[in-house]
């Protein structure tokens, strides 16, 4: 495998999703990135560049590839073969979006290699589509804070970019399934609590857009959604939350269905806060992330980056 074979690579980013209150419709792109390398060949191939990815198939039964053969078979295309060389920074099963940026990976290789055309917003309602609803998929196309809803017809999807804005991660160790993480959640709230939920949402993406980052973060912690059911099967989110709030950030919530928990701070108070953090929680992997702003991109040998 030579760089001559090399056509070109994708980059997608994490994604946290609800931040707090926004359940199943807030998400925001993290600077960690899943990235594969396309190479001309004859056959299908997967070389996995990071520890990680050596737990996924190496044929064409790896899920990007499946995704990608979906997406070209959509729209009445056949999916040349090629050499995927795939390495990842976004640890599996933790909430960060793995598996939405491996589907937006897939839509975007059937895009490039059958020169599909798609749209932002037609990536975004693939994406959407095979993970449910759009807070992961829509932060990994788009980039940036996304608001969005999403059905069997369509996905409504808005991108805004977030300034003065850091974000720490606390990972653990451990994984933790969607699907266990979603069985904890009751199967209807009352029209009152739903009401409150939502008005609380509403509250706390007007505070964040808004720069009130004080009443963002009281919002955050009021969420009525999903935190209060999953405290249980993520008991670090308490702790957390107490010890990051004495330390400077204005909002802490549970990553997706967890179990990493991302830490918000003014941008001048994150160094300190990501020092404590570290401290405080060892057996953890804390790090700064940075706000995605480009969602996934293709890189030419080149390096040119297009959308």
């Amino acid at each position: 495998m030579s760089n001559d074979d090399m056509m070109f690579s994708i980059r997608v980013p994490a994604s946290t999703a609800n931040l707090g209150p926004g359940f199943d419709s807030i998400g925001l792109a993290l600077s960690l990135y899943l990235t594969v390398h396309v190479y001309r060949s004859d056959k299908w191939e997967v070389m996995p560049l990071s520890e990680e990815m050596k737990a996924f198939p190496t044929d064409e039964s790896h899920y990007v590839i499946q995704i990608a053969k979906k997406t070209a078979a959509k729209y009445g295309k056949t999916l040349p073969t090629c050499r995927l060389a795939v390495e990842s920074e976004i640890p599996l099963a933790r909430g960060l979006g793995s598996s939405a940026s491996a589907i937006v990976a897939g839509i975007q290789l059937a895009d490039s290699l059958c020169h599909l055309h798609l749209t932002k917003e037609e990536k975004v309602y693939l994406a959407s589509y095979e993970e449910g609803h759009p807070d992961n998929a829509g932060a990994s196309v788009a980039g940036g804070l996304v608001v969005g809803m999403h059905e069997e017809e369509q996905t409504s999807l808005l991108s805004f970019p977030l300034a003065s804005v850091a974000v720490a991660v606390v990972i653990p160790k451990y994984e933790l399934l969607t699907s266990d993480s979603r069985n904890v959640l009751p199967p209807s709230l009352s029209f009152k609590e739903s009401v409150k939920a939502s008005a609380i949402a509403n509250t706390f993406l007007a505070a964040l857009l808004s720069g009130n980052f004080e009443l963002a973060g009281s919002m955050m912690k009021r969420d009525l959604f999903h935190q209060p059911y999953r405290r249980e099967l993520v008991p670090l989110l308490s702790e957390v939350e107490g010890f990051a709030y004495e330390r400077g950030a204005f909002g802490v919530a549970l990553s997706g269905a967890g179990p990493s928990i991302v830490c918000f701070a003014e941008t001048e108070k994150m160094s300190h806060l990501l020092e404590d953090l570290s401290e405080r929680f060892p057996d953890c992997d804390v790090k700064q992330v940075e706000i995605d702003q480009e969602g996934c991109v293709v890189m030419t040998k080149a390096d040119t980056i297009h959308s």
